[in-house]
């Protein structure tokens, strides 16, 4: 690890955690309004609709904005058309290559086809006026060690930084089950190796649940979370049903501390989107999701 990456992660993350260990997590003030934006992807949306009537039908229902897959199969005019007419943001998009064409991959042919994955995603996040692409970096398997994922991942990002300056789009890493990045340590510390302020974290709060404290992820990781994804998880049901089914929980009712999650956000200053990323459905489905949303960001009671 690079020094200068060290002492950033020292003085910011460690120093951090001083002050909330001496502090502890108060309670957010009664009178001031969280400022999280709501959003959801897409693809959730289960409705027989055209782009423009899925993007009134999100409106309606009191999400601030969606997310789309790039690439994808749409048609970019019908896009942008929805996005304008309706008022309705597209503030990130996901790169729709990274786990079938991961960074990470031993073929390097495999890894470019990632990589051009990634640079269309990032085109098409300027195109949509995005300002990130989440980006699964890496996957530790039999075949892929966990320190030549980490290098050669890191390695092939840095071939891509010069385009997403240039674009304007930042780079979120997302955690996920990936065997990949398994302590906010870590985290903190692939991202500060970079040197780059168009790289960070995308945060998945219900991710961490299977193993550590999303509320601790938030403190450590701090400035560099640029977008969360919002589910929820249960280790009970992970314990009686199996793993998968801990994401088999409506938002507000699993295992997340979501005041400690929401008073935490506070005290790093996000102000950003949180976006859903659980079981969809028509619009009786996401209006749930919405309200839920809205009790969890302390909006409603």
């Amino acid at each position: 690890m690079q020094r200068r990456g060290f002492l950033k992660l020292t003085g910011a993350g460690l120093a951090g955690a001083g002050i909330m260990s001496s502090a502890g997590l108060t309670a957010v003030a009664a009178e001031k309004k969280r400022r999280l934006k709501k959003c959801l992807k897409f693809g959730m949306i289960r409705e027989d609709l055209s782009i423009k009537d899925k993007f009134k039908l999100l409106k309606d229902l009191g999400f601030d904005g969606v997310e789309l897959d790039s690439p994808n199969k749409l048609k970019d005019k019908e896009i942008l058309d929805a996005r304008d007419s309706v008022g309705l943001p597209i503030p990130g998009v996901i790169d729709s290559v990274h786990w079938a064409k991961p960074l990470s991959h031993p073929d390097a042919a495999v890894r470019e086809e990632g990589l051009e994955g990634l640079r269309r995603a990032l085109r098409g996040a300027k195109t949509y006026g995005a300002t990130t692409v989440l980006l699964v970096p890496a996957v530790v398997n039999e075949t892929v060690s966990y320190d030549v994922a980490y290098y050669r991942s890191q390695n092939e990002i840095r071939k891509v930084l010069p385009l997403a300056e240039e674009l304007g789009v930042k780079i979120a890493i997302e955690n996920v089950w990936n065997q990949f990045l398994l302590s906010p340590m870590e985290m903190a510390r692939y991202i500060d190796e970079f040197e780059s302020p168009w790289i960070g974290a995308y945060f998945d709060v219900g991710n961490i649940v299977n193993f550590g404290y999303p509320e601790q992820w938030i403190r450590i990781l701090g400035h560099r979370i640029f977008k969360l994804d919002i589910k929820e998880f249960s280790r009970k049901k992970r314990d009686e049903l199996g793993t998968w089914s801990g994401f088999d929980v409506k938002l507000g009712e699993g295992d997340v501390n979501w005041k400690a999650v929401m008073e935490t956000l506070e005290r790093i200053g996000y102000e950003g989107w949180g976006s859903a990323e659980v079981k969809g459905g028509d619009r009786v489905r996401l209006r749930e999701i919405s309200e839920r949303m809205d009790r969890i960001f302390g909006y409603t009671a």
